[in-house]
């Protein structure tokens, strides 16, 4: 018997963290929420997201309320095998997992729920005149 080509989930794509990291640098108004698995940062009207990098080895996403820090992740790049992207549960998000593999296990260190799609720049896509970017 043959293996049944229809599938019922979308199918997840992957990219290498730096290439997310740089992508996310330009994106930063489009993050809904960010978190670990014991944490969640949520966006809102009144926060604005900072992206840095402290050192070679260290990025932090902030988020502040004006000059107020309401919450703080520090990611470790060299631990993220790479990050998986598919849609997320509710309509119009979109989630990065920055994924860490071991030999025993796969499991997600951090997550990115933005509120468009993973795009290169490389194949933009077609535009007609009425279409406009909503960031």
């Amino acid at each position: 018997m043959g293996m049944s080509s229809k599938r019922v989930t979308p199918v997840a794509t992957t990219l290498t963290f730096p290439k997310f990291w740089t992508w996310l640098q330009g994106h930063v108004n489009c993050i809904v929420r960010a978190g670990t698995p014991e944490v969640v940062l949520f966006d809102h009207d009144d926060f604005h997201w900072t992206l840095l990098a402290e050192d070679d080895t260290t990025r932090v996403v902030q988020l502040a309320r004006g000059k107020e820090l309401v919450g703080e992740l520090v990611l470790f790049p060299t631990e993220i095998a790479y990050v998986q992207t598919e849609p997320g549960e509710q309509e119009g998000e979109f989630l990065f997992d920055c994924m860490i593999e071991t030999e025993s296990a796969r499991e997600v260190a951090y997550h990115f729920v933005m509120a468009h799609p993973y795009e290169t720049s490389e194949h933009p896509r077609a535009k007609s005149a009425g279409d406009k970017w909503t960031h």
